[in-house]
């Protein structure tokens, strides 16, 4: 099928999906200028992400840790929300059912208007505590370091699901509902390799949902989905709403 009767195939579906989820990456962030901070992009003082984003390193040099995310959240701070950001909250306000799950920190979904969402990593702008566990949110650019909980005084940190780490059993929970129960499912730059996020476009699609991927490259879901679109997101997914 060719590219144009692609996108107006998925026009057609998503102007009759009732209820719609959409599951978004890094890609979609890259974008407005948000590099991955994995591999070379997150190279920081010869750091890997994979060397900090870990309780171990959090406990044996929160510091260090903190000076990071702090360098994370100046370069986050800076960016914007780009129109497929903005076409994801129209979804939101069009569908009588939606949902989203990013695995994105940035917050520059929220910062767009996204309502019904879970942020499954977490969130760079929400902290939390290490004694009390309160999360709360914190725009501070630069954050103190090391910074401390307002009402018990322990360390606080970054309020993100670390490597090794598992997913907070409540987003778990809403995302196997929201999967197994949408008639659409779009799934907009993510690479399709990191579990659990990897399952969810066959879960859906083993529900019965139209499976639709929007991505730069094919990825090895490319081959399940229904609609295999390429291109940058911030470029196609606002066509999918506005054909103009």
């Amino acid at each position: 099928m060719a590219p144009g009767s692609n996108l107006e195939l998925v026009r057609q579906r998503l102007a009759a999906a009732r209820n719609i989820t959409v599951l978004t990456g890094a890609g979609i962030s890259a974008d407005s200028g948000v590099p991955t901070f994995r591999g070379a992009d997150g190279l920081w003082r010869n750091f890997r992400a994979e060397d900090l984003a870990t309780p171990e390193a959090f406990e044996r040099d929160p510091r260090l840790v903190w000076e990071w995310y702090n360098w994370r959240r100046e370069l986050i701070a800076t960016k914007q929300p780009n129109a497929a950001h903005l076409a994801i909250v129209e979804l939101e306000r069009r569908a009588p059912t939606f949902w989203l799950v990013t695995q994105n920190v940035d917050g520059l979904h929220r910062d767009a208007g996204s309502r019904k969402l879970s942020e499954i990593h977490g969130n760079i702008w929400k902290v939390r505590c290490t004694g009390c566990h309160a999360v709360s949110e914190n725009r501070d650019v630069p954050i103190s370091i090391l910074p401390f909980c307002p009402q018990c005084r322990a360390l606080l940190r970054p309020h993100i699901v670390w490597f090794g780490e598992s997913l907070l059993a409540a987003d778990l929970q809403q995302c196997s509902t929201v999967l197994r129960n949408c008639d659409l499912l779009l799934v907009i730059g993510t690479s399709g390799v990191v579990y659990p996020a990897a399952g969810f476009a066959t879960l859906a699609k083993e529900a019965g949902a139209f499976v639709v991927e929007i991505n730069l490259d094919s990825t090895p879901q490319s081959s399940l989905v229904d609609v295999s679109l390429q291109g940058r997101a911030k470029d196609l997914v606002p066509l999918l709403l506005d054909p103009t």
